[in-house]
């Protein structure tokens, strides 16, 4: 079971699964307290045209 505080790109669970999973791990669970929202496209696009 991985615990981590905030899930935001999903980078840090990937980095402490991958051992797991080279091991044979049979599941691999992920408990996380919160996570962050990605910003949309269309947001991306307008603060780009500011």
């Amino acid at each position: 079971m991985l615990v981590d505080d905030v899930l935001t790109t999903g980078a840090t669970v990937q980095a402490a699964a991958e051992p797991l999973a080279a091991a044979s791990a049979a599941k691999i669970g992920v408990l996380v307290a919160a996570v962050t929202r990605r910003p949309s496209l269309r947001t991306l696009l307008s603060v780009a045209a500011e």
